[in-house]
């Protein structure tokens, strides 16, 4: 067994007239985040975790901001496609870890539907994936609610 530890950390500012997504779930009534894909920062910081675990390099070689193809994508198909990736490396999930750093929305009530999503696209389960939040206790653009930010770390087994 040869255990490896990824990290990933994301964030994007918060943007009128976007759909809100985090951790494949949608929150109605929140402004939306901005970026190429769905802004899902927790996805993205997850998804970096995974790959920096196997040394695959990030989200942003992957999925190029600038590749008019993932414009829009859902975070949750670009999970399952860095999945993928893994399972090419004989790479299995360990466990995920994550925290959303955010003043608003508040997750608590829908931690378990991020979860369960998220598990999913990994084909995992969902007591293999840990979801928490805190805010930053309005200190900067994050605590002015200007964005969301995401930390996350990822144990996967390569045998």
């Amino acid at each position: 067994m040869a255990l490896r530890i990824g990290q990933g950390y994301d964030i994007h500012a918060k943007k009128d007239g976007r759909v809100l997504t985090l951790g494949g779930i949608v929150f109605e009534g929140e402004r939306g985040l901005d970026g190429h894909s769905d802004a899902d920062v927790l996805l993205h910081a997850i998804g970096d975790a995974l790959l920096g675990a196997v040394a695959l390099g990030d989200i942003g070689q992957h999925f190029p901001p600038d590749d008019p193809k993932w414009k829009d994508a859902s975070s949750l198909r670009l999970l399952g496609m860095i999945r993928a990736l893994l399972d090419g490396h004989g790479a299995k999930i360990v466990n995920v870890d994550a925290t959303v750093i955010a003043e608003l929305p508040k997750i608590q009530k829908r931690r378990d539907e991020m979860r369960l999503a998220i598990a999913q696209a990994l084909r995992v389960g969902a007591r293999q994936v840990s979801v928490k939040a805190t805010t930053h206790e309005h200190l900067g653009a994050v605590g002015r609610d200007e964005g969301i930010a995401a930390f996350a770390i990822a144990m996967v087994d390569i045998t």
